[in-house]
């Protein structure tokens, strides 16, 4: 629920530019279709230090405490490559939908994908399901994905966002 909105100013609205910029390479071409310079940008304030970042109608981006700004699902669906995406297989499904972390075995069984590149630890993932085109978690890397394929035991990736949480159905 939400506790307090604030206008951005244009200073502030330029810093989270170049902090997205800097966190998510991929994002620098759509930056100016994502939060056009001179746009209407407000900080929403959230229970549980949850802070988003919105236009009008749609928030864009949120953050917990003093964390990176995460991208909220809608923006990824409108964006799918500003962030690597990882694919679990299809018994995840509905563990994720229920917010569970994603464990290493969901992502390196038969069906599940992990990007040729190594991811480190901590690194901001998309998160798809075997078969589907959008992506149905947002999530950051507990491991490597090399120490995911190797250890193959434990939290592989802990999941932030997922469809229908509150974030999804919240109403600005």
């Amino acid at each position: 629920s939400i506790v307090g909105t604030n206008q951005m100013k244009n200073s502030v609205q330029r810093s989270i530019r170049n902090k997205l910029i800097a966190s998510y390479p991929n994002i620098e071409e759509f930056i100016n279709d994502i939060i056009p310079k001179k746009s209407n940008l407000k900080i929403v304030k959230c229970q549980e230090h949850i802070e988003l970042v919105a236009t009008d109608t749609e928030p864009l981006f949120f953050k917990k405490r003093d964390g990176p700004y995460y991208p909220t699902l809608r923006l990824l669906h409108m964006y799918p490559t500003i962030l690597p995406k990882v694919q679990v297989d299809k018994g995840a499904i509905k563990f994720v939908l229920s917010g569970a972390h994603i464990m290493c075995p969901g992502l390196t069984s038969p069906g599940a994908q992990l990007p040729e590149a190594c991811l480190g630890d901590d690194q901001p993932v998309s998160v798809h399901a075997e078969g589907k085109e959008h992506a149905l978690a947002i999530g950051h890397t507990k491991m490597s994905t090399d120490d995911i394929k190797s250890i193959n035991k434990g939290v592989g990736i802990d999941n932030v966002h997922y469809l229908n949480d509150g974030l999804w159905r919240i109403d600005l």
